[in-house]
């Protein structure tokens, strides 16, 4: 019977960016059924911004069994979109610290020491997930008997 309750926060735009530069693409459904059959995760949180023609991916993210936390974007005059999701996801992995057993945080990002090392030190971080093995924050490295990285698991998770 699993009794664990564990969280999973998700640094979307981390995430699918450090996996599209090593050339290939994460399969989201996939990566859910993984995060609750490995670790016991019973909610994942994706961070993303929203941009309204996104709306099918939203959806597909819902039915594989997301909760969507969106951040308003912002469109750079070179074109690019920008949604910063830093202060959304400290704050909801906070919001949420007395609901889960364990947490995960799937970034590569350094912003999020702060997070990770209270976690830590109040052992309630299961795993740190890093995107890529060869490109993240150095940072973190205090937190490497945590990690696990994510192109090491490309032959489960990848897109097909």
């Amino acid at each position: 019977m699993n009794t664990r309750n564990n969280y999973a926060f998700i640094d979307s735009q981390n995430l699918n960016l450090a996996v599209r530069e090593q050339g290939w693409r994460l399969d989201f459904k996939r990566f859910r059924i993984y995060l609750k059959d490995k670790y016991d995760i019973t909610k994942a949180f994706i961070f993303i911004g929203f941009v309204g023609t996104n709306q099918g991916l939203y959806t597909a993210l819902q039915e594989d069994g997301y909760i969507l936390i969106f951040k308003p974007t912002l469109s750079l005059p070179d074109g690019k979109v920008k949604g910063n999701i830093d202060a959304e996801l400290v704050l909801h992995a906070m919001i949420e610290y007395a609901n889960y057993d364990k947490a995960v945080i799937v970034t590569g990002d350094g912003d999020f020491f702060c997070l990770v090392e209270y976690l830590k030190k109040n052992d309630e971080l299961l795993r740190l997930f890093i995107p890529d093995k060869k490109k993240f924050s150095s940072l973190l490295r205090k937190f490497t008997p945590d990690m696990v990285f994510v192109n090491e698991l490309k032959n489960k998770l990848e897109y097909k």
